[in-house]
């Protein structure tokens, strides 16, 4: 049974983020301590004086470059069987941890846990809009734990779109093939990642409650991939994994509609 000295948060930190110490003040205070530590491809003043203010261990990767490079690079800074990729921008609930943790006593062979999740957006916190509805409405059957060893369930899910929010999900490295990261795309690394692990026997562990705000901004990569519509063929290259060309082109220009809410108007 895992328990919080199991569990690191590795933050990746990008650059000269306005966000990265509210980052690191949310980890830090979490209901259960786990380990932080910050892992960066950009090294600068403000990362390091951050991390010496709150005794953070760093490191640099000078390896492989791109996002899934850093995510894989942050993987393996974490001595721990349990690792969550924090995003510098976002900001963890106290009990994200503690609540990971409760739901992997129920599993037998967890891939991966992950929660619930709101938005930041101009210092908000928004907890309801079309692309939230959505994707709780797909990670529904998720609720019931039976169903988390459940390939048919986990891929059907996956199928209508990438439900699972990153920085929500604890990986359980024990048990996945590493790297998990593929370099080869540039939006959906992570749904590429969660289709693979689908297809392997062990659980994916969900946690219904709302356990970390993930930020909307102009400076996101998110937001710059949808301002330069670079998403659409990543987009149908997944669709492409479930579905026939017809039916995936189709459910592509349906998730394009609900992909505008993470626009900053």
């Amino acid at each position: 049974m895992y328990q919080n000295k199991d569990h690191t948060f590795v933050i990746c930190a990008y650059k000269e983020s306005l966000y990265l110490e509210e980052c690191v003040r949310s980890v830090l205070g979490q209901s259960v301590k786990s380990g932080v530590c910050i892992a960066t491809s950009t090294p600068n003043e403000r990362i390091a004086g951050i991390a010496k203010k709150y005794g953070l261990p760093v490191f640099v990767n000078n390896g492989e470059t791109g996002i899934a490079g850093d995510w894989n690079f942050a993987v393996s800074c974490a001595r721990t069987p349990l690792v969550t990729i924090a995003h510098q921008d976002d900001v963890y609930c106290r009990e994200y941890a503690e609540r990971i943790l409760e739901a992997l006593k129920l599993c037998s062979h967890p891939l991966i846990a992950f929660t619930d999740y709101w938005e930041l957006r101009n210092g908000r916190t928004v907890k309801k809009n079309k692309l939230l509805q959505v994707k709780r409405f797909l990670l529904f059957p998720l609720k019931i734990h039976v169903l988390w060893k459940n390939r048919f369930v986990r891929r059907r899910i996956l199928s209508l779109g990438s439900a699972i929010c990153c920085p929500s999900v604890t990986l359980v490295k024990e048990n996945l093939s590493l790297p998990v990261f593929e370099n080869n795309m540039k939006s959906n690394i992570d749904w590429q990642a969660w289709e693979k692990l689908s297809r392997e026997r062990g659980e994916f562990a969900y946690v219904d409650k709302p356990s970390m705000k993930h930020r909307i901004h102009s400076e996101s990569t998110t937001s710059e991939l949808l301002a330069q519509s670079a998403r659409k063929e990543e987009d149908l290259l997944m669709y492409r994994k479930f579905w026939p060309e017809p039916l995936a082109r189709l459910i592509e220009r349906f998730y394009q509609a609900g992909e505008k809410s993470n626009r900053l108007e």
